[in-house]
């Protein structure tokens, strides 16, 4: 399972809500002030109600009953307009409000180091970014007006209650505990239960994504079976927790709905009693029994909000958590005084791994070109994610320009080192859009220069709209190999001082990945590039080469003095020509 992002505190939480209100104070006051007059104009008609009752049996006319019949008319339709002006308010309050978490989240994952996103599982970050940065937009354009509309009738409505009598008042209250025992028994595990389904959506989005991005390597090695099982599991659990919460729900609301019948029935029997009495007219206990029962449908409506924010603060509590992940250096980090990388003792592990790098030395100068190769297993991948400031090393340093790599801000760590590996990514939006990322001010002309230098001008000549076209399922196809070579013009576009290359062109035929390492290099002349190959003809290109070896540093020259010592890398080299290691060395 994959260690997920922290989730913030329930104070955190308050915290943020509190902020998100502040941002937006004048509209969430006057969503307040239009509730709170809606609500106190729909008090208006079972009052009058009563007075109508009592008027009549006092032998009031029809001239009586019809003005305030006029005046109840217009009072609901005061409420109707108040209500519906409160909601669009508060909708619009919701959606700006939306827009900042989700902005919010957005800047806040950008910060994220990659090592603790890969730690996590993009799994989880992307059921944080989707699913439940949603439920928080529903509960803030919907659940939220809601509730305030709802909680002011309430409070008004008790509080008419208690005006024309306090004994039935008191009867109503009285009637409501129960509400209370059920609201505290929910409460107490809704938290945890949703939490916890939250966690187990995360990791199925986790094995989905993980199973889809992997499916070749999947059926290369027969793992169907294994991850169909995982698969299964996952859902099980998430099946389990969602269970757990229908659970809470199914207690919850029965108990709730009970709940609503006693104050009607209290204020009946007891206004009832004392009506018989001659101690209270009989439009009194109309209007008392008409405002409880109207008390009903605001307490319906708090109390589904009520479920709804729960769900919504588990939300909400695994989106702010974002802000308690490990952050990216600030900027303000000293600046390297040259090009030169260090790597000394460096030492290195993995969570739930053995020792990777066991005490590496090395030193890349300026301009040099390195070639990194070893069998799988060696450690090169991990020695060029703490090159590129990915990973930090767990003893020793890597350090550029005498300055710990992982300590440069991000901005200074793009512009120094960049790793490109075999996974790219193509963003929804045109060529334009993707190559900008790397460079926002670039010119058209550079941009396609940036094409031409990786060797994709057959592409830049079948884009139907040039710079303009549109990528992705609904527009241009773009497959590994294009994929690749717009990552690549994205690291031209960066123009860093070191390139670390980890089997960047593997999805390229031969032939054309060839073809685009030497535009690369000739492009990149005067940087640093340090590539990680399998293919040995890097490696014979290369100024350096350096041997890995279960974690080791173990051989390190050029190509034709490794070659003569006749070692590792001689007999990589003859075995990747086919040909007999020569005797008698």
């Amino acid at each position: 399972m994959s260690a997920q992002l922290p989730v913030a505190e329930p104070a955190e939480v308050r915290r943020a809500a509190v902020r998100l209100i502040r941002a937006d104070g004048r509209a969430f006051a006057a969503v307040l002030g239009l509730n709170a007059l809606a609500a106190a104009a729909g008090l208006v008609g079972p009052w009058l109600l009563g007075r109508i009752i009592d008027d009549v049996r006092a032998g009031g006319g029809v001239a009586v009953v019809d003005r305030l019949a006029l005046v109840i008319l217009v009072c609901s339709l005061a409420q109707l307009l108040l209500a519906r002006w409160a909601r669009y308010v508060g909708h619009r309050f919701g959606e700006r409000t939306l827009a900042r978490v989700r902005e919010e989240f957005v800047e806040r994952a950008l910060t994220l180091p990659a090592s603790v996103v890969e730690r996590a599982g993009t799994g989880d970050l992307t059921a944080r970014g989707t699913a439940d940065v949603t439920v928080v937009g529903t509960t803030l354009r919907d659940a939220g007006p809601e509730l305030l509309i709802s909680s002011a009738q309430a409070l008004f409505i008790l509080g008419a209650v208690f005006v024309i009598d306090p004994l039935l008042g008191g009867c109503g209250v009285l009637g409501l505990v129960g509400i209370r025992f059920a609201l505290r028994w929910y409460l107490r595990r809704a938290r945890t239960g949703y939490l916890a389904e939250g966690a187990a959506t995360s990791e199925v989005a986790e094995i989905l994504a993980a199973t889809a991005s992997g499916a070749r390597t999947i059926e290369a090695f027969g793992l169907r079976e294994r991850r169909t099982a995982a698969s299964r599991d996952a859902l099980e659990t998430s099946r389990r927790k969602r269970m757990w919460t229908l659970f809470l729900r199914s207690v919850f609301f029965p108990a709730v709905e009970i709940s609503y019948v006693l104050p009607v029935v209290g204020v009946l029997l007891v206004g009832g009693a004392l009506h018989a009495r001659g101690a209270m007219s009989l439009g009194v206990v109309v209007s008392a029994a008409l405002y409880m029962r109207q008390l009903g449908e605001p307490l319906d409506q708090i109390l589904n909000q009520v479920e709804q924010l729960q769900s919504s603060s588990a939300s909400f509590a695994r989106v702010e958590g974002l802000g308690r992940a490990p952050k990216a250096v600030p900027s303000g980090s000293p600046t390297p005084v040259d090009d030169r990388i260090d790597v000394t003792g460096v030492r290195y592990s993995y969570d739930r791994g053995g020792e990777v790098l066991r005490g590496v030395d090395l030193t890349v100068r300026p301009g040099e070109r390195l070639a990194v190769v070893g069998p799988s297993g060696a450690g090169k991948t991990t020695l060029s994610r703490l090159l590129a400031g990915v990973d930090a090393p767990g003893a020793g340093s890597v350090t550029v320009g005498r300055v710990p790599i992982v300590a440069l801000d991000p901005e200074q760590l793009r512009r120094q080192v960049v790793l490109v590996t075999q996974e790219h990514h193509v963003f929804l939006g045109t060529v334009r859009d993707n190559l900008l990322i790397a460079e926002p001010a670039a010119t058209d002309a550079q941009l396609w220069a940036a094409l031409a230098a990786v060797g994709a001008d057959d592409l830049a000549e079948e884009l139907p709209d040039g710079l303009d076209t549109e990528l992705g399922p609904e527009g241009f196809p773009v497959d590994g190999s294009r994929a690749q070579q717009l990552a690549l013009a994205r690291v031209v576009l960066a123009d860093p001082h070191t390139l670390i290359l980890d089997e960047a062109t593997a999805l390229l035929d031969p032939t054309t990945a060839r073809h685009t390492e030497r535009a690369l290099a000739a492009v990149l002349e005067g940087r640093t590039v340090i590539a990680i190959a399998h293919r040995l003809h890097t490696a014979h290109d290369a100024d350096r080469v350096a041997v890995m070896e279960d974690g080791r540093l173990t051989e390190l020259g050029t190509h034709d003095e490794l070659v003569a010592a006749e070692g590792a890398y001689a007999a990589l080299w003859h075995s990747w020509h086919g040909e007999r290691r020569p005797s008698g060395g």
